[in-house]
C-alpha cells in the first residue's frame, strides 16, 4: 500500500521539477519527470516513452520564447501502487513576435514511484482556455469529468467526449 503522505510530497516535487524544466526549456529534465514508459497526452497528441516526450517537448515549447507555469495543488487518490491525481495549471507564454498568451486547464495524472522518485506515468491535459491574458477569448467547449477521482477514459486523446 502506498503511503499517501510520502507520495504527496514526492508528487509535489515532481510538479516543481516539471514547471522548472518548462521555464528553462530543458527537454531532458522535462522528460525525466515521466516514468520510462510514461505517456503525455496534450492538444490531441499522444506521446509514449521518455524519448518521444523529450522530442515533443522540444517541438512544442520551442515555439515560445519563455513559458511560466503556475500549478495548483494536486488532489490525490491511492489506487494500488499508483496514485491518481488532478491539478489545475495556468500557463503564461511569451511568443517570439512579442505577444503573450495564457492557457488554463486541468491535468489528469497517474503517478508511479520508480527508483525512489515519484514520476508521471500518464498526463492528460484537459484544455479549458487559450487566448489573451485578459481572458477575452471564449472558453473551450471541453467536458467536465466530474468530482475527483473521476477522469477521462484511458483512450481519450482529444478534447471532445466521444458519443
Amino acid at each position: 500500500m502506498t503511503d499517501l503522505i510520502k507520495a504527496d510530497f514526492g508528487i509535489r516535487q515532481c510538479h516543481a521539477r516539471f514547471a522548472d524544466a518548462v521555464w528553462r526549456q530543458d527537454a531532458a529534465s522535462f522528460a525525466g519527470c515521466f516514468a520510462e514508459h510514461g505517456e503525455w497526452k496534450i492538444a490531441g497528441m499522444h506521446f509514449a516513452g521518455r524519448g518521444k516526450i523529450e522530442e515533443a517537448f522540444g517541438q512544442l515549447v520551442g515555439r515560445c520564447t519563455r513559458v511560466h507555469l503556475v500549478t495548483g495543488l494536486p488532489m490525490l487518490a491511492v489506487e494500488g501502487v499508483e496514485v491518481l491525481g488532478r491539478s489545475s495549471m495556468t500557463e503564461f507564454a511569451w511568443m517570439p513576435d512579442g505577444t503573450q498568451a495564457i492557457s488554463i486547464g486541468m491535468y489528469h495524472d497517474r503517478y508511479v514511484e520508480e527508483a525512489g522518485q515519484w514520476l508521471f506515468r500518464e498526463r492528460f491535459w484537459s484544455f479549458k482556455y487559450r487566448g489573451p491574458i485578459d481572458l477575452s477569448a471564449e472558453l473551450a467547449p471541453t467536458p467536465d469529468y466530474g468530482v475527483f477521482p473521476e477522469r477521462p477514459a484511458p483512450d481519450e486523446q482529444t478534447y471532445v467526449r466521444k458519443a
